[in-house]
């Protein structure tokens, strides 16, 4: 293609132009040269090593919901197939690891699912992936640090027993219940962070590891009573299956929200020693064995008691207890404070640095940007999440709001998925450079024009460069001008006979409108088989007209070949999402199907905050992103051109 600002094919060329169009612009990846290039800052510490990382994925995953999730779903969908449920929803949470793991390799820099939506679909999508994880973090941390104290006070002997200056007080007149100790607790999982990320996760990693040995203690102590006593809650007339496969797949789609929380890992990416080889396992191992913890905690607490006399708030105490063995509450109890303190631990950790990625890209204040040259952790950011999670955590009960924090981990699952599709049939082939390159992306078009001179007419092709704004001054190359501009000196490649480019421009073509018509299938479909209220006629043709769109889709990707810039993209060396593109696909169907069944209440709190976030764009993002005044030139010419402006510069 070889061609400076090549909107039609990159949708990134003319984007700053004006209007909608600066909803599509997409920024580099993170490189040697982009962090040389990032004066003022200082880069975050380099620490973390796949023992970190598990520590992590494991604490932001496994929460108290694995104490009360198993008595719910066993009571109400699974029965004492709820191993298999965990199974399932280990699966399904597998295939967002598998895109996570590529992109977290490919791309290893702060922001995750933000800073590859950014990367491979576009500012605007880029900016509410960002926005609805600023507030999954804030809503998930608050509801953690509010779950916390109940399971304190349980220790300390009984729901009222704790100190009076921690224990929840109703002020009078308002009815708001203030839970001091979860402002506390928030408070001090903020100092810790801002103490450094390796002595951070180090302490995550501590209690962590006491919250496993209370699940060991789960499975070994309730192995023991099974085999004892014959296996109860197996042995019953309505048989292992007793709501059926449906049922079985509804306790899956419900436990599937006990593995969110992988995705912290890929939001240290900066922070990791070696990203190509130490993301992907860390993101493995971490879902691995919390996957197996769940299905051998579920395979035993369903076999001691029946699963229609389990207690749906406190399951595995009352199975212990049902075999008089009471005083493993304590255990259990324990186990859930640490659990949840390392869940909360896992919600504050990540967003700062998503607000710190968000600002390097000039969509928030360059206040979040700052990183403290000491312990190397974004501070201020870390500050601010804290005191805004403690104060929700004091004043409001955000139970009601714990929804939205699906809607944020689902949402970003979505687009890291659709990201591995662009990446692998439409990659990026153009590079934003800020318009201070002017002069190198002059020096290199003047070195291919002039080797270029002797090649026919009919050979040449004239290149484009497109500015981000409408500004007054001019370069030599490129005029600054609301429409396109054909420079003097074109920036090409080695020309390829035009067959070649004419069949790799109708292949992107046709890969990207396959792509869109995919998503839009399986939002069809999701959609229809979801409104049980809708007409059968209508809803079976809707799902018959978004299967079709699906399957074709499917079909269509599996025919055509992969780019083959998508070896070259990013750091490459590092993991490969397999079976694409059936992969990412199934994984954008499960995650839009469990969208769409969050509920008209959720959406409805969600759509205000995303209103919210689309008139901070409007009014601040829009105008300050760094990418405003950005020049297109083709991905093979970067290095050419830094180098040349290294020289200019010198």
């Amino acid at each position: 293609m070889g061609v400076v600002g090549d909107a039609e094919n990159n949708n990134g060329g003319k984007c700053g132009v004006g209007g909608l169009k600066t909803l599509v612009r997409r920024k580099q990846v993170d490189s040697a040269h982009t962090n040389s290039t990032e004066g003022g800052h200082h880069g975050l510490a380099r620490a973390l090593t796949i023992p970190h990382l598990i520590a992590i994925g494991v604490g932001s995953t496994i929460g108290a919901g694995v104490y009360i999730l198993v008595g719910t779903v066993a009571r109400e969908h699974s029965g004492p197939a709820l191993t298999f449920s965990f199974l399932i929803a280990g699966i399904a949470a597998a295939l967002s690891a598998f895109c996570y793991a590529e992109l977290a390799s490919r791309c290893p820099s702060a922001g995750s699912a933000y800073h590859y939506s950014y990367i491979c679909v576009g500012e605007g999508v880029a900016w509410l992936i960002g926005w609805a994880l600023i507030l999954e973090y804030t809503i998930g941390g608050s509801a953690v640090a509010r779950g916390i104290s109940p399971n304190l006070a349980m220790l300390f002997g009984g729901p009222n027993s704790l100190p009076w200056f921690l224990a929840r007080q109703t002020i009078p007149g308002l009815g708001c219940v203030v839970d001091p100790c979860a402002a506390i607790l928030v408070f001090l999982v903020t100092a810790l962070l801002c103490v450094g990320i390796k002595e951070s996760t180090f302490v995550q990693g501590v209690v962590t590891v006491a919250n496993i040995c209370a699940m060991v203690f789960v499975i070994v102590a309730g192995g023991y009573l099974g085999f004892k006593t014959g296996w109860p809650g197996y042995k019953l007339s309505s048989g292992y299956l007793p709501f059926g496969a449906d049922g079985m797949l509804a306790g899956a789609s419900t436990v599937f929200f006990a593995f969110i929380g992988f995705d912290s890992v890929a939001s240290t990416a900066e922070e990791v020693k070696n990203p190509q080889r130490d993301l992907p396992m860390g993101i493995g191992f971490a879902l691995s064995i919390c996957c197996t913890l769940y299905m051998l905690v579920s395979a035993v607490i369903v076999g001691l008691v029946p699963y229609y006399a389990m207690d749906p708030d406190t399951p595995i105490s009352s199975a212990f207890a049902s075999h008089g063995i009471h005083w493993a509450a304590y255990i259990i109890t324990l186990g859930a404070c640490t659990a949840l303190c390392s869940t909360l631990m896992g919600s504050i950790l990540p967003q700062p640095r998503i607000l710190m990625a968000m600002a390097r890209d000039g969509l928030l204040p360059s206040f979040f940007s700052d990183v403290n040259q000491n312990t190397q952790v974004p501070m201020k950011g870390t500050i601010v999440t804290g005191i805004l999670a403690a104060t929700l955590a004091f004043f409001m009960d955000v139970e009601q709001l714990s929804g939205m924090v699906s809607v944020g981990t689902l949402l970003a699952f979505t687009m890291v998925a659709i990201s591995v599709l662009i990446l692998r049939y439409v990659p990026p082939d153009e590079v934003p450079l800020p318009s201070t390159f002017q002069g190198a992306i002059d020096t290199v078009s003047m070195r291919y024009s002039v080797s270029n001179n002797s090649l026919a007419d009919s050979d040449m092709e004239n290149t484009k460069v497109y500015h981000g704004v409408t500004t007054d001054d001019s370069a030599p190359i490129s005029s600054v001008i609301q429409e396109e501009t054909t420079i003097e000196y074109p920036l090409i490649e080695k020309p390829a006979p035009k067959l070649n480019c004419m069949n790799e421009e109708k292949r992107r073509k046709i890969a990207g409108w396959t792509i869109m018509f995919t998503c839009v299938g399986v939002l069809v479909l999701t959609s229809a088989a979801s409104s049980l209220t809708l007409y059968s006629l209508i809803r079976f043709s809707l799902c018959g007209i978004g299967g079709a769109l699906l399957l074709s889709g499917l079909a269509v990707l599996t025919w055509i070949d992969q780019d083959d810039a998508r070896h070259s993209f990013g750091h490459t060396g590092g993991f490969i999402c397999p079976f694409v593109p059936l992969l990412p696909i199934a994984c954008i169907l499960i995650n839009v199907y469990l969208l769409i069944n969050l509920g008209s209440a959720t959406w409805t709190r969600v759509s205000i905050w995303l209103v919210v976030g689309v008139l901070v764009y409007i009014f601040y993002g829009r105008k300050n992103s760094s990418l405003r005044d950005a020049v297109y030139v083709p991905a093979a010419h970067v290095d050419e051109i830094y180098e040349s402006h290294s020289d200019l510069v010198l």
